[in-house]
């Protein structure tokens, strides 16, 4: 039996709903026990209405007990594919949430928002919480693609965008990793069946583009959400000292990201600038406890991370792949 409880932190005013709902166990369960207690429909039904459902309060018993808990709730977890975050594997297909250095924010956004197919669920779970800082923090897309100019949001629904990708072994992930393959035919295959155009650069190097939309439907509830990479991979988006070293070390082109309108037009700083600033006001955030799991409806909440400090370890695995273009799960 679960007992819902008030939420943690609510950090912007005026929020009409929890993000995350928190829900945690009447009575104490024992690990073995957990995945068997989880009240699946309930958790699903909170994900619909609020984005994001933090568990707390019962033992989940480490990586194996996460991992049992990811496939009560989403079923088998999926590999991390078309990478741009580097992360760990830890076990199966549960891996680090990020290898990225402490000191540095992983700014709000969707996971894989940028490719074909994305997970419909998320699973993070607290193995460490930091010694300060150190959260993931969470944005309603609902509320997102509500205050945004309107102006601004009619011309990204009506042009999409573009995301331009440089895998290269200098700097960003090289495209043997992203891709998991040595094999230039096998990549070549994945960008024709995802909607990518390929282009191999200087011998060793790879880049792509892909035109993908930057409004959505929620395949369950039918809402408008601002679901896409456009304002995370933009070069504005990096911290402004790494922002302005690689403008000046490389040509645009050769960026390790960066993204476009759909028809390869630039974005103007100024319209991401709004954008960051329509994220940072739907953003709210809650501390991490040991043994919190954190289950997110991928397309209604986007995620960050702060700066921290201490040894931070979050684990992370996916669910339930959907593909738009077919209108079902992958």
């Amino acid at each position: 039996m679960w007992t819902p409880v008030v939420p943690v932190t609510d950090a912007a005013a005026g929020s009409d709903l929890a993000l995350p709902y928190v829900m945690s166990p009447a009575a104490h369960i024992p690990p073995a026990a957990c995945p068997d207690a989880l009240d699946t429909p309930a958790i699903r039904r909170r994900l619909l209405t609020h984005g994001a459902v933090l568990l707390r309060g019962f033992s989940v018993d480490g990586v194996d007990g996460f991992d049992r808990v990811v496939r009560a709730i989403g079923g088998e977890p999926l590999a991390y594919t078309e990478r741009s975050s580097p992360r760990s594997t830890i076990k199966g297909q549960v891996y680090t949430s990020t290898d990225y250095p402490p000191e540095e924010e992983i700014f709000l956004h969707n996971e894989n928002s940028y490719q074909a197919r994305w997970p419909l669920t998320l699973f993070f779970y607290c193995a460490q919480p930091p010694a300060t800082r150190g959260a993931t923090p969470l944005a309603d897309t609902r509320t997102v693609l509500r205050l945004i100019d309107p102006a601004v949001r009619e011309e990204f629904t009506a042009r999409g965008w573009m995301v331009v990708r440089n895998f290269s072994d200098d700097y960003g992930v090289p495209w043997r990793q992203a891709f998991g393959t040595e094999d230039r035919a096998a990549v070549e295959a994945y960008c024709a069946a995802n909607g990518m155009v390929p282009e191999w650069t200087g011998g060793t190097g790879l880049r792509t583009r892909a035109r993908r939309e930057a409004v959505h439907r929620h395949p369950v509830t039918g809402e408008a959400v601002w679901f896409n990479h456009l304002t995370f991979f933009h070069v504005t988006t990096l911290a402004p000292d790494i922002s302005e070293a690689l403008r000046e070390m490389l040509d645009e082109a050769d960026l390790p990201t960066n993204t476009y309108y759909g028809d390869g037009a630039p974005i103007p700083d100024d319209v991401v600038a709004h954008l960051r600033d329509c994220y940072r006001r739907a953003l709210r955030r809650f501390d991490w406890q040991r043994d919190d799991v954190l289950v997110v409806d991928n397309m209604l909440a986007a995620h960050a991370r702060e700066p921290y400090t201490g040894a931070r370890r979050i684990a992370v695995a996916m669910t339930e792949a959907y593909d738009e273009r077919s209108g079902g799960q992958a």
